[in-house]
C-alpha cells in the first residue's frame, strides 16, 4: 500500500474515491468545516464537492490518499484545528489550546478494504508529515463502539478508539460522549 499527502494533481483520486455522491452522503469531507449558519442541506453534494477541490487547489484544505496498485482506496483529511470551525463550536471537543492543535478529523475508506489496517496506514503517514513540519499536537474525535463492542460503519467515519490508541493517543475530553476527543504530543 502507498499514501500520498494530497496536492492539486492529485484531485482525480480523490473524485475518484469518492464517487458520484462523494463519500458519505454528498460529505466531500465538508462537515467539519462548515461556517455558523451556514445549512448542510445548502452545503452537502455540489457545493461541498467545489468546496474541498477549491480547498485542496489553493492549499487550504489538507488530506492524504491510500493507493492500492495505483487506486485510490482511503482518504483522512488533517489541518490546523481552526480550519474545522465547527469543532470549536461542539462544547465537548473545546479545548484551550486550540491555535496549537492540528485535527485529523475524518476518514473515508472504500468499501471492501475496511478493516484491514487503511486508517492505520493513514494516520501513521500523517504523523509523520506533521512530525516533519514540527506540529506539537494533533488531535483525533474517534467514535465508541456500541454496546456490542462493534462499530457502525457509517458513525465511525472520525476514526475508532482502537485506531488512535493504537498509534499512541490519549483521552483529552468528552470521555462519556459519542465522540471522544484524544490527543498525542509530536
Amino acid at each position: 500500500m502507498d499514501y500520498l499527502e494530497v496536492t492539486p494533481h492529485c484531485w482525480p483520486l480523490v473524485e475518484k474515491l469518492f464517487g458520484a455522491k462523494g463519500a458519505s452522503g454528498g460529505c466531500w469531507c465538508q462537515y467539519w468545516r462548515i461556517a455558523k449558519g451556514e445549512k448542510w442541506e445548502a452545503i452537502k453534494g455540489e457545493a461541498a464537492r467545489q468546496r474541498l477541490h477549491d480547498g485542496i487547489a489553493n492549499g487550504s484544505m489538507h488530506g492524504a490518499l491510500a493507493l492500492e496498485n495505483g487506486e485510490p482506496i482511503g482518504w483522512c483529511t488533517f489541518g490546523p484545528r481552526r480550519s474545522f470551525s465547527r469543532l470549536d463550536r461542539a462544547p465537548s471537543f473545546t479545548c484551550d489550546d486550540a491555535d496549537e492543535v492540528w485535527s485529523i478529523p475524518c476518514y473515508f475508506i472504500k468499501p471492501g478494504f475496511r478493516g484491514k489496517g487503511v486508517a492505520t496506514g493513514l494516520l501513521s503517514f500523517v504523523i509523520q508529515l506533521l512530525q516533519a513540519r514540527h506540529v506539537r499536537v494533533l488531535e483525533g474525535y474517534p467514535s465508541k463502539p456500541g454496546a456490542d463492542g462493534k462499530y457502525v460503519a457509517a458513525f465511525a467515519w472520525t476514526g475508532t478508539q482502537g485506531l488512535f490508541a493504537k498509534l499512541g493517543f490519549t483521552l483529552a475530553g468528552n470521555a462519556d460522549g459519542g465522540k471522544q476527543r484524544v490527543r498525542r504530543t509530536l
